[in-house]
């Protein structure tokens, strides 16, 4: 009896220091996890200090003066911030009249892209036809021609359909693209097919289904596109420069030129324009950050 006894607290006595070694080795495990946890988000935080840098500095500029920008050594933060440099750029260059045109231009973009590519996409995606996947080999054929080889033609084209000097010049090339028709078809083989079949039983067309079930279910694929399309066409310097002639109906990367030839001893004014073109992007970025990283990743499953 005493024998069991004797063996029954060894063994509870052995079992513990188990447990306590087992706790002693997974400590370092989880310190490990923790220092690399910290080294990820230190190199993160590098990186976005890299990325924000310059436009932080941009921030800065705007707010000093000419005679303060030229300094040395630079000023890292402004102790007396000069606001008037944005509402001279306000007024003096025009950038209302410019921000306007930019956004008419885009808005016209960016509706058109989805449009197109929504229909597309769900052509490739649940319809049949002749030379299906030929066509859409050409389609993504089209994302390695660089937009300047076809430029010129576009321009003749411009000229004989009497558009130069117009939103539908500026915006017409630019209504359809093949990434936006690749993005819309992955996001929509995503969909079950258990859903396409429910709707045929329920009586829906093609037109019903893509509406009522495939757009919904594909929303975060069409925020991104929009995202992308917003960037593409606010950002757009050389078709602008081309076609128009008028400031009527230049955009806002145009103004900004003009406003850096009119004020080349005022640099800090050109700084604020800048931010001023800016800040639709940032927003828009902010906003719809987390739909723009679901609509990269919807399609990364099936192809």
């Amino acid at each position: 009896m005493s024998a069991d006894i004797v063996t029954l607290s060894g063994s509870d006595d052995a079992a513990g220091l188990r447990t306590g070694a087992d706790a002693v080795l997974a400590r370092p495990g989880r310190h490990g996890k923790g220092w690399r946890l910290a080294v990820r988000y230190l190199v993160l935080t590098l990186l976005a200090m890299i990325v924000l840098f310059p436009l932080y500095i941009t921030v800065v500029n705007s707010l000093l003066t000419p005679e303060q920008i030229a300094s040395k050594p630079p000023t890292f933060f402004p102790t007396d911030p000069n606001w008037g440099a944005y509402s001279d750029a306000w007024s003096n260059g025009h950038m209302a009249e410019y921000l306007k045109n930019s956004a008419i231009v885009t808005t016209i973009i960016v509706v058109g892209q989805l449009l197109t590519a929504i229909l597309a996409g769900y052509a490739f995606a649940f319809l049949e036809f002749p030379f299906k996947r030929t066509l859409f080999i050409v389609f993504l054929a089209t994302l390695m021609i660089p937009f300047e080889v076809t430029i010129v033609t576009n321009l003749q084209t411009m000229k004989t359909i009497d558009m130069l000097n117009s939103y539908q010049g500026l915006a017409l090339p630019f209504l359809a693209t093949g990434f936006g028709a690749f993005l819309m078809r992955q996001a929509f083989l995503q969909i079950p097919k258990d859903l396409e079949d429910a709707a045929k039983l329920d009586g829906y067309g093609h037109l019903r289904f893509m509406t009522r079930v495939a757009v919904p279910l594909a929303r975060p694929a069409i925020a991104a596109l929009g995202v992308f399309a917003f960037l593409a066409a606010w950002n757009q310097y050389l078709w602008p420069l081309l076609i128009t002639e008028d400031d009527q109906y230049r955009t806002v990367q145009i103004g900004l030129k003009q406003l850096r030839n009119t004020s080349l001893d005022q640099v800090n004014i050109t700084f604020a324009g800048v931010i001023i073109a800016a800040l639709p992007l940032v927003i828009l970025l902010i906003v719809f950050q987390k739909q723009l990283v679901r609509g990269l990743t919807a399609g990364a499953v099936k192809g």
